[in-house]
Protein backbone atom coordinates (compact mmCIF):
# COMPACT_ATOMS: atom_id res chain seq x y z
CA UNK A 1 0.00 0.00 0.00
CA UNK A 2 1.25 3.58 -1.28
CA UNK A 3 1.97 6.41 2.07
CA UNK A 4 1.73 9.41 1.17
CA UNK A 5 5.28 11.23 2.63
CA UNK A 6 5.87 14.83 0.97
CA UNK A 7 4.66 17.78 -1.28
CA UNK A 8 6.99 19.60 -3.26
CA UNK A 9 6.74 23.58 -3.81
CA UNK A 10 9.69 25.87 -5.85
CA UNK A 11 10.43 28.26 -3.81
CA UNK A 12 12.03 31.76 -4.47
CA UNK A 13 12.93 33.41 -0.97
CA UNK A 14 13.74 30.38 1.10
CA UNK A 15 14.01 32.64 4.50
CA UNK A 16 10.51 34.09 3.60
CA UNK A 17 8.98 30.68 3.03
CA UNK A 18 10.68 29.15 6.63
CA UNK A 19 8.72 32.04 8.41
CA UNK A 20 6.01 31.69 6.35
CA UNK A 21 4.99 27.96 7.06
CA UNK A 22 6.74 27.81 10.46
CA UNK A 23 3.90 31.06 11.57
CA UNK A 24 1.07 30.20 9.46
CA UNK A 25 1.53 25.75 10.12
CA UNK A 26 3.36 25.33 12.85
CA UNK A 27 6.02 23.27 10.28
CA UNK A 28 9.46 23.11 11.57
CA UNK A 29 12.54 21.92 9.48
CA UNK A 30 13.34 18.32 9.81
CA UNK A 31 16.04 18.20 7.25
CA UNK A 32 18.03 20.40 5.23
CA UNK A 33 20.11 19.22 2.12
CA UNK A 34 21.80 21.75 0.09
CA UNK A 35 23.30 20.73 -3.27
CA UNK A 36 25.35 22.76 -5.49
CA UNK A 37 22.60 24.35 -7.41
CA UNK A 38 19.44 23.69 -5.32
CA UNK A 39 18.60 23.47 -1.75
CA UNK A 40 16.05 20.85 0.00
CA UNK A 41 14.28 21.71 3.09
CA UNK A 42 11.63 19.21 4.80
CA UNK A 43 8.90 20.97 6.77
CA UNK A 44 6.83 18.96 9.47
CA UNK A 45 5.32 19.20 13.03
CA UNK A 46 4.17 16.58 15.30
CA UNK A 47 0.58 16.01 14.25
CA UNK A 48 2.03 13.28 11.60
CA UNK A 49 5.39 12.59 9.40
CA UNK A 50 3.75 14.11 6.24
CA UNK A 51 6.44 16.85 5.20
CA UNK A 52 6.61 20.01 2.68
CA UNK A 53 9.57 19.94 0.70
CA UNK A 54 10.52 23.40 -0.05
CA UNK A 55 13.04 23.32 -3.47
CA UNK A 56 15.21 26.26 -3.86
CA UNK A 57 16.85 26.63 -7.22
CA UNK A 58 19.81 28.65 -6.28
CA UNK A 59 20.28 31.70 -8.79
CA UNK A 60 16.70 32.20 -9.77
CA UNK A 61 15.03 35.44 -9.23
CA UNK A 62 12.06 35.48 -11.69
CA UNK A 63 8.96 33.93 -9.59
CA UNK A 64 7.74 30.75 -11.15
CA UNK A 65 4.35 30.66 -12.91
CA UNK A 66 2.07 28.06 -11.19
CA UNK A 67 0.29 27.64 -14.48
CA UNK A 68 -3.79 26.64 -13.97
CA UNK A 69 -2.89 23.23 -12.83
CA UNK A 70 -1.60 23.38 -9.05
CA UNK A 71 -4.83 23.14 -6.91
CA UNK A 72 -4.06 23.02 -3.42
CA UNK A 73 -2.90 21.45 0.06
CA UNK A 74 -4.87 21.07 3.07
CA UNK A 75 -4.38 20.88 6.56
CA UNK A 76 -6.80 20.36 9.25
CA UNK A 77 -6.91 22.56 12.51
CA UNK A 78 -8.72 21.17 15.87
CA UNK A 79 -10.25 25.29 15.84
CA UNK A 80 -10.26 26.66 13.35
CA UNK A 81 -12.23 30.11 13.90
CA UNK A 82 -8.84 30.61 16.41
CA UNK A 83 -6.55 29.48 13.63
CA UNK A 84 -8.21 32.23 11.25
CA UNK A 85 -7.76 34.70 13.94
CA UNK A 86 -3.97 33.83 15.09
CA UNK A 87 -3.49 33.98 11.17
CA UNK A 88 -5.23 37.46 10.76
CA UNK A 89 -3.10 38.83 13.41
CA UNK A 90 0.34 37.61 12.13
CA UNK A 91 -0.68 39.28 8.90
CA UNK A 92 -1.34 35.89 7.30
CA UNK A 93 -4.03 37.08 5.54
CA UNK A 94 -6.45 34.09 5.59
CA UNK A 95 -9.82 34.35 3.03
CA UNK A 96 -13.13 34.59 4.83
CA UNK A 97 -13.97 31.41 6.90
CA UNK A 98 -16.61 29.48 3.98
CA UNK A 99 -19.00 26.56 5.03
CA UNK A 100 -19.42 23.33 2.47
CA UNK A 101 -22.98 21.75 2.82
CA UNK A 102 -24.24 18.39 0.98
CA UNK A 103 -28.06 17.65 1.30
CA UNK A 104 -28.29 20.24 4.27
CA UNK A 105 -25.13 18.64 6.06
CA UNK A 106 -22.30 20.54 7.07
CA UNK A 107 -19.91 18.76 5.19
CA UNK A 108 -16.44 21.01 5.59
CA UNK A 109 -15.84 24.65 7.14
CA UNK A 110 -12.57 26.15 5.50
CA UNK A 111 -10.83 28.93 4.67
CA UNK A 112 -7.71 29.39 1.99
CA UNK A 113 -4.43 31.16 2.61
CA UNK A 114 -1.71 31.83 0.13
CA UNK A 115 2.34 31.03 0.40
CA UNK A 116 4.86 33.85 -0.33
CA UNK A 117 5.12 31.91 -3.46
CA UNK A 118 1.28 31.83 -4.61
CA UNK A 119 0.69 28.16 -3.73
CA UNK A 120 -3.09 27.96 -2.53
CA UNK A 121 -3.30 26.20 1.16
CA UNK A 122 -7.09 24.88 2.65
CA UNK A 123 -6.78 25.66 6.22
CA UNK A 124 -9.74 22.90 7.42
CA UNK A 125 -11.80 22.51 10.69
CA UNK A 126 -11.01 18.69 12.03
CA UNK A 127 -14.70 17.51 11.05
CA UNK A 128 -16.13 14.16 9.21
CA UNK A 129 -13.38 12.89 6.49
CA UNK A 130 -11.02 15.33 6.95
CA UNK A 131 -9.06 14.18 10.50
Amino acid sequence: MAKAIHMMVRVLDLDRSLRFYADALGLDVADRLDFETFTLVYLRNGENDFEVELTLNKGRSEPYALGDGYGHVAFCVDDLDAEHARMTAAGIGPQPVKEFFRDGTLLARFFFIQDPDGYKIEVLQRHGRYR
